[in-house]
């Protein structure tokens, strides 16, 4: 009879440490709403190379950035600019020379009606629209180029109050996807592949280039190895494979 207590104390210590063991090398990842797809087909061939789950969370990088500073419990942060993990390393919640530059990003106009959007951009200097889809430039670093390239064109007061925002990239894309809005400003990477509808590359000097940066924000084997799997060629491929250009030396 003690044998058999035994045993089952055993089976019920067991059965309370399992789920500890079994989340050991989860990690989870806030990940700026542009990089998605390109961050969940990084995920799964990291999980099996390594066998450690990546849990994503996607949204915009200010809300992350402001998650992150209020305690939320994220092990790496794979923001959409360079000011975000930067703050967060100087006010010491990102390990200190973990920071980098995972991807450069790129901005788009686009429509989901083919033609829509000409080979220069000139659709929105037309006015024939009445909806402008960006992302909030107050969170989202691609709602901010989107800006800067409309007032260094001399089109934000023009179309001001045809602009409507998105809480983050994808929000964004989606008023465009669904028609809500006849074109706006997108990642490249959320296009790249599809083919749908009709872009116009913006050119990169109308706006900061947006280098999206990575930081660690728990120092663990597992957080690390998932950086370095980004910077490696297996996870550069996948990257540069959703439009990212990525700086290598």
């Amino acid at each position: 009879m003690t044998i058999r207590r035994s045993f089952l104390t055993g089976l019920a210590l067991l059965a309370l440490i399992m789920p500890s063991i079994a989340s050991a090398k989860d990690i989870q990842v806030a990940v700026a709403a542009n990089f998605t797809d390109a961050a969940k087909e990084a995920a799964s061939a990291f999980e099996k190379k390594t066998g450690t789950h990546v849990s994503l969370s996607f949204g915009p990088s200010g809300g992350f950035y402001s998650q992150i500073q209020q305690g939320a419990p994220f092990d790496a942060f794979l923001s959409a600019d360079a000011e975000r993990p930067t703050k967060l390393e100087t006010e010491g919640l990102g390990i200190k020379g973990t920071r980098f530059v995972y991807a450069y990003g790129t901005l788009v106009l686009w429509s989901a009606t083919p033609g829509f959007v000409d080979s220069k951009g000139a659709v929105i200097a037309k006015g024939k629209f009445e909806h402008l889809a960006i992302a909030d430039p107050a969170s989202a670093p691609y709602g901010v180029a989107a800006v800067e390239y409309l007032k260094k064109r001399g089109l934000y007061d023009a179309v001001a109050a045809k602009i409507v925002k998105g809480s983050s990239i994808a929000q964004t894309f989606g008023f465009i996807d669904t028609g809500s809005a006849e074109l706006g400003f997108v990642a490249l990477s959320q296009v790249y592949k599809s083919g749908k509808g009709s872009r116009w590359i913006v050119p990169a000097g109308d706006y900061t280039p947006m280098d999206q940066q990575a930081i660690l924000l728990k120092d663990t084997p597992e957080g690390r190895a998932w950086l370095a799997f980004l910077r490696s060629p297996e996870g550069v491929k996948i990257i540069t494979s959703y439009g990212y250009k990525v700086h290598t030396s």
